[in-house]
Formats: C-alpha cells, sequence, structure tokens
C-alpha cells in the first residue's frame, strides 16, 4: 500500500509526521511541567494572603507569565529564533520547535497551576498549620495531594495546548502533523492530506482528554477514599 486514501503522501510519513509530534508534544511537556509547576506554585503562595505572601517574587512572575501569554505562538516562534538556534544551533526541525514549545507552555502551566492550588479548601492550610507544617510541608503534604485532581486536568489541558502549538510550529518547518499539512495539504492543495491530518489531530486530542479525565477522577475519589 504505497498511497494513503489515494494521495501522494505514503503511510510512513504520516507515520513518521505522528512520531515528530509525538516526541514534540512530550518532551516540550515534561520540559515545561519541570519549571511550570513551581512557578503556578510559587505564583499560588507568594499572592497577597497566600501562605508565603512575597509582593516582589508576585509581582515578578505575574509580570513575566502574563507578557509570555499575551504573545501568539506563532509571533513567539519568529521573535525567538536566535534563542532557537543558540541552543539547538537551528532554527528548523522538530528540536528547535521545541524551544519556543517550551517558553510557551511554561507560563500556561503556571497559571494553570495556580488555578488549581487556589480551589484547594482554606480548611487544608488550617489543618497544616494545626499539625505544625512549615510552608514547604505544607505545599508537599497537604497543598499538592488535594489538588491533584485539578492539576492533572491542567497538565491534559496543557497538553492539547500544545498539540495545537506543534501543528503551527509546521508554518516554519517546525516538522510533525502540522508540517505535513501545510507542506502536502495548503501547499500542493491535498484536501485528503488536511483531512487526514485534522483526523488524526482530533483523535489525539480526544484520547489525551479522555485519560486526563479518567486519570483526574481516580486521582479525586482515592483521594476521598
Amino acid at each position: 500500500m504505497s498511497d494513503f486514501l489515494n494521495t501522494s503522501v505514503p503511510l510512513s510519513q504520516y507515520m513518521q509526521a505522528f512520531d515528530d509530534t509525538l516526541y514534540m508534544v512530550s518532551l516540550s511537556l515534561l520540559i515545561g511541567s519541570v519549571i511550570g509547576l513551581p512557578v503556578g506554585v510559587l505564583l499560588a503562595i507568594t499572592r497577597d494572603n497566600g501562605l508565603w505572601a512575597n509582593r516582589i517574587i508576585y509581582a515578578v512572575l505575574n509580570t513575566v507569565v502574563n507578557i509570555v501569554r499575551s504573545v501568539p505562538f506563532i509571533i513567539l516562534m519568529v521573535a525567538i529564533m536566535p534563542f532557537t538556534r543558540l541552543v539547538v544551533h537551528t532554527s528548523i526541525g522538530t528540536n528547535a520547535a521545541i524551544v519556543p514549545l517550551v517558553v510557551y507552555v511554561i507560563p500556561y502551566i503556571g497559571r494553570l497551576i495556580e488555578s488549581a492550588i487556589l480551589e484547594v479548601d482554606p480548611g487544608i492550610y488550617e489543618a497544616a498549620e494545626s499539625l505544625g507544617a512549615g510552608p514547604l510541608e505544607t505545599i508537599r503534604y497537604f497543598i499538592i495531594p488535594e489538588a491533584k485532581g485539578s492539576i492533572v486536568l491542567a497538565l491534559t489541558t496543557a497538553t492539547i495546548g500544545l498539540i495545537g502549538a506543534t501543528a503551527m510550529a509546521g508554518t516554519i518547518g517546525g516538522g510533525g502533523i502540522g508540517d505535513l499539512a501545510i507542506s502536502y495539504g495548503y501547499q500542493q492543495f491535498d484536501t485528503v492530506v488536511i483531512l487526514v491530518t485534522v483526523l488524526i489531530l482530533i483523535v489525539i486530542v480526544q484520547l489525551v482528554q479522555s485519560f486526563g479525565n479518567w486519570y483526574a477522577r481516580k486521582s479525586r475519589h482515592g483521594r476521598k477514599g
């Protein structure tokens, strides 16, 4: 089977595009989470009336997060190309796309984690204080476990956002499904390629969202148990 649905694109190329997208999303989500999770925690605890209120730290983080989030991803990719070349020595390809994806997802995750932590019942803080827990112990043993379900949903939302961003990365040769859709579907007027790539993205998003919803419910039920 050399052709897929009577297009000039072989099935192996779709598989390669899927692998590239999975690689970009997985690596950028991993790096973004390692940095974004602490950013979100700091945003939540350093705000006024927070666990560790600090106006300076909150103001700096809040401003940086707002600035980066206000820039559309496609503009962000172009704007930080010199930084991308400095990090990976190229501005095209899957590795190059990971740099702007990480920059894009860090504040995204940070804001989502902040919201998840702010949903925690104030009674949890009182319980931690009554047991003599310090700020770090309160975060680790009380807040994070209590907010786990919301954090899972936050990371699910961030993952879906990254999937959409990887599709846009195709405009600068970032590889993946978006690159396939633009290079063959748009530039070569192959409607079938566009339809297939859209279908693949829909299936991926549905699977990610379904898994995230299931794991969030499991986390919350386990917490209640």
